[in-house]
């Protein structure tokens, strides 16, 4: 390569552009394989950067999301659902109802796709732009109860209280006392409207007054994620328990 390349380079560098310099000779080569203008090669170049910030984004919000798995929605089984359409789930893949801030509870016994779901409709939100969180409710009532003292809670919470979507998995598998239950309402009332909620539990709405330390907080906490709200009931047979794994056959 000429010196002028290899200070073009430099200069992509300097820009933070190191993989468009990396890339710049590929580039150049194919500019005079096919005779492209000034245009078509400053075309190239930008459509490359562009691609590459896209790509890295996503990386990131991929890592900050911490999905348990990747499984894409077009992975779930619509057919095991009476509880849901294909239409229905055409309908949640467009996100529209992420960009007008509704919630949606996904109710229903273990092991039959709430939390799958969920990772589906929010690897389909980061693919979208959106920054995405997903965390148990256990890992969540740790982090709020730890925000003063710890500085990684505090980065995590931060995340969570800045993102267009929350999935917070296992809502109310265990109970809370009122001290639990403020932590929880004061990031609800703080999301309420700010962004879109998933939660997944396997108890209704009308029960978890029963887990909580507080009545008067429980209803402030239902007032907000239901006042804009999907409930989807899943049903069906476990599907761990329809494709579990044996030692012996």
């Amino acid at each position: 390569m000429s010196q002028s390349v290899e200070a073009i380079q430099a200069a992509f560098k300097q820009l933070r552009l190191a993989e468009m310099s990396q890339a710049l000779p590929q580039l150049l080569r194919q500019a005079e394989k096919h005779s492209w203008t000034y245009m078509e090669l400053l075309t190239e170049i930008t459509d490359f950067e562009l691609k590459q910030r896209e790509a890295k984004s996503i990386e990131r919000r991929l890592k900050w999301a911490h999905f348990p798995y990747h499984k894409p929605l077009s992975s779930f089984d619509v057919s095991q659902q009476s509880a849901l359409s294909q239409r229905q789930l055409n309908q949640l893949a467009t996100l529209n109802w992420v960009e007008q801030q509704y919630n949606l509870i996904l109710l229903g016994p273990p092991g039959v796709g709430k939390t799958a779901l969920g990772v589906g409709l929010g690897l389909e939100a980061i693919q979208r732009g959106y920054q995405v969180i997903f965390i148990t409710m256990g890992e969540l009532m740790h982090l709020l109860k730890t925000e003063e003292f710890t500085r990684k809670s505090q980065i995590h919470l931060k995340r969570i209280r800045s993102a267009g979507l929350v999935i917070i998995d296992d809502l109310m598998y265990l109970a809370m006392d009122s001290y639990e239950a403020n932590l929880f309402f004061q990031l609800v009332n703080h999301l309420y409207e700010q962004c879109s909620v998933i939660l997944t539990s396997n108890k209704a709405p009308d029960q978890w007054s029963e887990l909580m330390g507080d009545q008067g907080i429980t209803t402030a906490i239902l007032d907000r994620l239901l006042h804009r709200v999907e409930v989807i009931q899943m049903d069906g047979d476990s599907y761990r328990m329809k494709n579990k794994q044996k030692i012996f056959t």
